[in-house]
């Protein structure tokens, strides 16, 4: 009978200890910081330098405004567009690049005949690379 009473008190005071102790609610805030004010892009990995003139393709553009890529891609979920990675540092490139902040030199965003020899989506990642070409398909090729 002594167990069955012991197990009956641990019972209630467990209730009453659970029923006593606050409940903490998390919340979990990221900020990302506003996007780079490049003038031809930036490149889709940190720290999201500003990308050079004939970087990107034209599929990566509305009018005049680049579509953003990283934290700040705009861009459609099967997006995929080109990009010419021999103005890419991770690929060698260590030629002029724009300042944050720094106005597009009266081009266009795109240069005409954009030679591109690897897709990214927008978000990091590398797709087909299916070389050159003046792509104004939208960038949803695979």
């Amino acid at each position: 009978m002594n167990k069955y009473r012991f197990l009956v008190l641990a019972a209630v005071a467990a209730i009453f200890i659970a029923a006593g102790t606050p409940r903490a609610e998390a919340q979990l805030s990221i900020s990302i910081g506003v996007a780079p004010a490049c003038p031809y892009g930036y490149y889709d990995y940190t720290p999201y330098r500003c990308a050079p003139y004939g970087y990107y393709g034209p599929e990566w553009f509305r009018g005049r405004t680049f579509i953003g890529v990283g934290p700040w891609f705009h861009g459609s979920n099967n997006f995929h567009g080109h990009v010419n990675n021999n103005f890419d540092p991770q690929h060698g490139y260590n030629g002029r690049v724009p300042e944050n902040g720094e106005r597009a030199r009266g081009r266009g965003r795109a240069p005409k005949g954009f030679q591109g020899n690897e897709q990214r989506d927008g978000r990091g990642h590398g797709g087909d690379n299916h070389g050159g070409g003046d792509n104004h398909g939208g960038g949803n090729r695979h």
